[in-house]
């Protein structure tokens, strides 16, 4: 009976999915708002009570459905991003300046912040640690608000005129991937005791190797698929000339597989895959279809994912949140991120171009919106199964009630800002 209504639900959210993105586009209201709202209404309905929505009870299903729901994402995100960046060329390193600096200032001061935080009412430094950086990243699952709407093509070099949704968009794509070593942090110090046992172990291979090696795997998966699809010999090869978009999958299962394989971060292998080969012939309309299926296929996890969110909502997975979890998740949305973000971008920070030449009040919106979401349960979800004792009941309420919490916010205040927002940039 609970595999029947299983399916019950996971038909509906598709159903939603395809139907929600028309019927709200004359209203400024998010569809994962609605979603949550929708799973809410079923979770207190007299649906049967052994629905499969305990963490504690399905912690690996819900780490693995998370997990493929920001795959997608960052495939997607990594896809629709325009403007270039080369290793090669400084000028490029130096248009991602906003980027570069929310990543390297404002996400280790949010996972600190956070850290100390949840010390302060009483977590375990292992515990604390993991809630830190499983709240620190931004989401390119809920954000799509608030990021580029997708590759542009045609016969002339593209680059992106939007500095926030763009910044926003390249933060969302690449913190995910640089949050997982504070995630081994945490877990390293709830099994191996203290940090002076493995500090060195966790700088060198966990902060460094990895990502270096996440990166290097994403780099050749890109450019050998993105010759195949573009430059082969063989005419079959040649994928793009027949818009073959299943590439975008093959590509992301593809890139995952050898960066975890070859000891990396699989999330920035995803990522640095779908710039790669965005990269190779910039201008093909190729790029679009394949971006169309992730967008899609995206569009439909993420939903099934808040649906389920809401369900469980209404049946008990925010037994255990009290206060200080409601503080700490309101904390993070109202003072630490956009602090954070403002200390980033700030005027004194180098010069208006390493910002990204954002003006006050586009500072102040990168800041704000640090969306909240699926990679947050993802990350909770995966250090729990490493170390059990960091997926206690309190920790999975409040990044339930942290993610509720931005849903509504940011999905309420994410069309008019922007709008603002535009309509500043067109007077410029």
């Amino acid at each position: 009976m609970t595999a029947d209504w299983t399916y019950v639900v996971a038909g509906g959210s598709l159903l939603l999915a395809i139907v929600l993105p028309a019927l709200l586009s004359r209203w400024a209201i998010s569809a994962p708002l609605v979603l949550l709202g929708v799973g809410m209404l079923i979770g207190a309905s007299p649906l049967p009570e052994r629905l499969p929505l305990d963490p504690q009870d399905n912690r690996a299903v819900i780490e693995h459905v998370t997990e493929l729901t920001v795959l997608v994402a960052l495939m997607g995100v990594g896809l629709a991003l325009d403007r270039p960046l080369s290793l090669r060329d400084r000028a490029s390193w130096v248009k991602w300046g906003a980027t570069w600096r929310l990543l390297a200032v404002a996400m280790p001061l949010t996972i600190a912040a956070v850290a100390v935080l949840g010390w302060s009412v009483g977590l375990a430094p292992a515990a604390a640690l993991v809630l830190g950086a499983a709240l620190a990243p931004t989401d390119p699952v809920l954000a799509s608000d608030v990021q580029v709407a997708g590759p542009q093509t045609g016969d002339h070099e593209v680059d992106e005129t939007d500095e926030v949704r763009f910044t926003l968009t390249s933060e969302a794509g690449l913190n995910d991937g640089l949050a997982f070593p504070f995630v081994y942090a945490a877990i390293l110090l709830a099994t191996e005791g203290g940090v002076s046992e493995w500090a060195l172990k966790w700088v060198g291979f966990y902060l460094v190797a990895k990502v270096l090696i996440g990166v290097v795997a994403g780099l050749a998966v890109g450019r050998a698929l993105s010759y195949i699809a573009f430059r082969s010999e063989s005419r079959s090869l040649r994928v793009a000339e027949r818009g073959e978009s299943l590439m975008a999958l093959a590509a992301l299962v593809t890139a995952y597989g050898v960066g975890e394989v070859a000891g990396g971060y699989g999330f920035l292998s995803v990522f640095v895959c779908a710039m790669t080969f965005r990269s190779a012939e910039r201008s093909h309309d190729y790029h679009a279809a394949m971006h169309e299926v992730a967008e899609r296929l995206e569009r439909l996890l993420t939903l099934f994912v808040l649906l389920v969110l809401g369900i469980a909502l209404t049946r008990g997975i925010l037994d255990a949140l009290d206060w200080q979890g409601v503080l700490v998740g309101l904390s993070l949305i109202l003072v630490i991120r956009p602090l954070a973000g403002v200390v980033a971008l700030a005027p004194w920070a180098g010069s208006a171009a390493d910002r990204g030449g954002l003006i006050p009040q586009e500072r102040w919106a990168v800041a704000f919106f640090g969306v909240r979401g699926v990679g947050s349960l993802y990350y909770l979800a995966y250090a729990a199964g490493e170390a059990p004792a960091l997926g206690g009941d309190w920790l999975w309420a409040t990044v339930s009630f942290t993610i509720v919490v931005s849903v509504v916010l940011h999905g309420v205040l994410s069309t008019p800002v922007m709008t603002r927002l535009d309509r500043l940039r067109s007077a410029r």
